[in-house]
Formats: C-alpha cells, sequence, structure tokens
C-alpha cells in the first residue's frame, strides 16, 4: 500500500530534508521489530538512504572500482596476490566479512574485493558492495599492527554497511530535485539520473561527523568480533594524530580524530570487549595487557 497518497494534498510545496526523512520514516519497512542485541548501538540506517537504490549506487561502485585498479596496474602500483600485505589485508578481511551480514543483510551477496594501491598517502576506503582498498601508506608509515588494520578495515566496512554513500547521495537528491521527489520516489523516475550525476562522488565522497563515529563504534565491533582487540582503536586513532602534524590525513577527511573520538572509542569499549573475549574463547582475566 502506498501511504504517501491520502497524505499528498496535504504535503508543503517545498520541503525540507528533515520533513522528507520523517514522511520516509513511516513507510511500513521503517518499523523493524526490536531486538535485544550485544555490542554497540548506533540506530537504524538514515531514511535518506531510500531515496537512492542500492543496486545503481554498487553498480557505479563496482565501474570506479575497476578503473581504479586498472589505473593502478597501468602505473604498477597493484599489489599482487603474492604481495605479503595483501595476503595480510585479506586474510583480515576473510575474518571481518562473516559479521557484515548483521548489519546488512546485502552483505552477503556482496562481491567482495581487497586490493592494495602503492601510494604514500596515508587511506583506506570500502565502496559500496565491499570494495575494499588499503594504500601501502597507511600501512608503512602508520606501522600498524593487525589489530590496528583490523581497526581501519572495521571502520571503512561500517561506512558501506551502514549505507553513508548513499544516504549522502539521497540527501543530495532530495536537495536538488524537491517536491517532485515525492511522486516518485518509488518508481525512481529523476532519481536515476540524479545518481549517475553523484556517482562520479563515490571515491571522494566525504561523510558527516556522525557518519565517522558511526563507522568508528561499528567497525570496533566488526574487529572485536572477528578476533582483534578493540582496544587498538586507540592507539589508532594516537598514530594517526602523531601522523598529521597539526592536519588531519586524507583518511581522516575534514575529521580529525582528536581526544573527543578517543574517549568515544573508550566509552564504548565495556560494550565490546566481551565480544572479544568471546571470539578467544578465553577469561578476561587471561587476555594480555594493553
Amino acid at each position: 500500500m502506498n501511504i504517501i497518497q491520502p497524505f499528498s494534498r496535504y504535503l508543503p510545496r517545498v520541503l525540507t530534508l528533515r520533513s522528507l526523512a520523517l514522511l520516509l520514516a513511516l513507510s511500513p519497512a521503517a518499523f523493524p521489530v526490536a531486538m535485544a542485541r550485544d555490542g554497540v548501538d548506533v540506530g537504524g540506517n538514515s531514511a535518506f538512504s531510500k531515496l537512492v537504490p542500492a543496486e545503481t549506487v554498487e553498480s557505479s561502485s563496482v565501474q570506479q572500482y575497476a578503473q581504479m585498479l586498472k589505473e593502478a596496474a597501468s602505473k604498477n602500483a597493484l599489489g599482487g596476490k603474492d604481495n605479503p600485505q595483501v595476503r595480510r589485508l585479506r586474510s583480515i578481511a576473510q575474518k571481518i566479512i562473516p559479521f557484515a551480514v548483521e548489519w546488512n543483510p546485502r552483505a552477503k551477496d556482496w562481491r567482495w574485493e581487497v586490493n592494495l594501491i602503492g601510494s604514500k598517502q596515508i587511506n583506506a576506503f570500502c565502496m559500496p558492495g565491499g570494495k575494499i582498498a588499503f594504500y601501502s601508506g597507511i600501512l608503512e608509515q602508520l606501522k600498524l599492527t593487525d589489530d590496528e588494520v583490523a581497526m581501519v578495515m572495521g571502520h571503512e566496512v561500517a561506512h558501506a554497511l551502514r549505507e553513508h554513500a548513499r544516504e549522502r547521495m539521497g540527501k543530495n537528491a532530495a536537495t536538488g530535485i524537491g517536491a517532485n521527489l515525492i511522486g516518485q520516489m518509488f518508481g525512481l523516475g529523476q532519481l536515476g539520473q540524479t545518481v549517475t550525476n553523484y556517482g562520479a562522488q563515490l571515491l571522494t565522497l566525504q561523510f558527516s561527523r556522525s557518519d565517522e563515529s558511526e563507522a568508528d563504534l561499528v567497525g570496533m565491533e566488526l574487529a572485536a568480533r572477528a578476533g582483534y582487540d578493540p582496544r587498538a582503536g586507540i592507539t589508532l586513532w594516537q598514530k594517526m594524530g602523531a601522523a598529521s602534524q597539526g592536519a588531519p590525513p586524507q583518511w581522516l577527511s575534514t575529521h580529525p580524530s582528536g581526544t573527543s573520538r578517543i574517549a568515544d572509542i573508550e566509552l564504548n569499549l565495556p560494550k565490546v570487549m566481551p565480544l572479544y573475549e568471546r571470539s578467544k574463547k578465553t577469561d578476561p582475566r587471561n587476555l594480555q595487557a594493553f
């Protein structure tokens, strides 16, 4: 049943992002059955992600990721399958990915890829659809441990699972299309063109402060469930801060870590340490001091 039609005559001619989000949240799919779970609590995915078809975003991601790998290979900057760091990254990913489905059912059908790009950039990302890339600079310059790599990877995978790119596109679509979007939101209409226009942003998309906070927490949980020490999030951001020398590295986008980011991780450690302990099948007293 289309719930929008009965109320269409009451809709304002110009919709704000807030009112549009509220309208989307009224759909039946927005009322999942609440269930208690272990781990962090960051709420549901943004209603704005509903404005953009997931298949369209993921298709665009596949194309852009393939193009990026092609360009890297042409410059002899793409790590081969026998590269020790490539093997390391893929091994860590294999442990994290099984826990992704709980956060996003679509993840079970994603064609996950993990690749290493030779570059001095302190950077890593996971595009929609599970397309992961690390730059050699983040591994070499920060001298990351496996636990810290898992925190970076978990953070980036969390962006994809929480569909932050799709959310940003949805907000852009809502702003660009305005009230006309309401009559078309379930039939795409102008949305296909809108996604095409914004698709080029996938590799350079900047996330909001709330997106980054969500990714920190969800990523920490993913890493803990996979058997990696979530306390590594603290040392990771300390290394990031030292490497930035007053300016955030590219991987941090416009959101430097700061003491507040570390404090947020510390605040949530009690929620994820039991998951880590369970994954290690050991008594907390037997864990190595961090």
